[in-house]
Parts: C-alpha cells; structure tokens; sequence
C-alpha cells in the first residue's frame, strides 16, 4: 500500500521570519529562568551552601564578635540549639574576618554551629547590626519575623517559636 502524496506546503526558513519573532524564545527562557534564581551562601570553610536547603527549619543567623562578651555568654545557647532538627544556627562574624582565621576563631570561642564567611544581609535585604549580639530569626518558609538584639538563651528563642 501506498501512502497519498499530499502538496507541500512552503514554509518561510528561519531568516525570513520577521525579528520581533526570533526574540520570543530567548525572552521566555529569561523569564524561567528569573524564577529560579538561588542564593548561595558561603560557609566560613568555603563551601557553599544552598539558602533553599534550609527551609523547613528555624533560622537563626547571629552576629557576633570576639569582643563582644554578651556574644561569647549566648555561645552554649545557641550551640544548643542548633543540635536541634528543627533549628539551624548561622553565625556571622560582624569585623568580617574570613577563611581560616575565621574558623580558628570559631574554634577558640567554642563555636559548633555553621560560620558563614560573608554577611548573607545583604541578599536579604537586611541592614547590619548596629550592636551585638544581633539574632534574626526566619520562619521555616524563609520570611524574618523577628531580630533581636542582645544576647538570648534557648528558653526565649523556643519560646518565640512555639516550641
């Protein structure tokens, strides 16, 4: 059996086609692709860690310095916690010190929870601390609700999160 030869219909080749057409395709690949921006955050080791893998948890992100006596007293609170499932604790050094001296410093000062080697702030939106120790605290759906400012123990920061 033989199939019936249908006419051939001429199609215009790509070249032809008016420009405003050609841009279709690159505009709707910018506009999926402006959806799936990520940020990154860097660990003070230099890993870099997906703000998304944290959803679902309590943030904690705590600015602190080696100076700043009322931050070195919150240090076993907030190591505390972030043994938690439900919370994660995000420490960021307010002078900006960075790499290995960072996270010797880290280590000095007793500090086991995840040191970030740069301010995440700034992708947030968020101003920096104007004292220490400085906690903002972001609901499992990555929204701030609260920053807070002094030193804190685990029974408030539970308590301000319903558990």
């Amino acid at each position: 059996m033989q199939y019936p030869r249908y006419p051939s219909v001429p199609r215009p080749k790509v070249s032809e086609w008016p420009r405003h057409l050609l841009l279709i395709p690159a505009v709707i690949m910018v506009l999926a692709l402006a959806g799936c921006e990520r940020t990154e955050l860097q660990r003070a080791d230099g890993v870099a860690v997906d703000w998304d893998s944290y959803r679902g948890q309590w943030v904690l992100v705590n600015y602190w310095a080696e100076w700043c006596k009322p931050c070195l007293e919150e240090i076993p609170e907030l190591n505390h916690l972030d043994k938690s499932p439900r919370i994660s604790v995000l420490g960021v050094n307010f002078d900006g010190v960075e790499g290995a001296a960072l996270v010797d410093l880290g280590q000095r000062m007793g500090i086991e929870f995840t040191m970030l080697g740069q301010d995440p702030g700034p992708d947030f939106g968020w101003k920096m601390p104007m004292a220490l120790p400085a906690t903002f605290v972001v609901d499992p759906a990555g929204k701030l609700i609260e920053t807070r400012f002094g030193p804190q123990t685990e029974e408030d920061l539970m308590q301000l999160i319903g558990s």
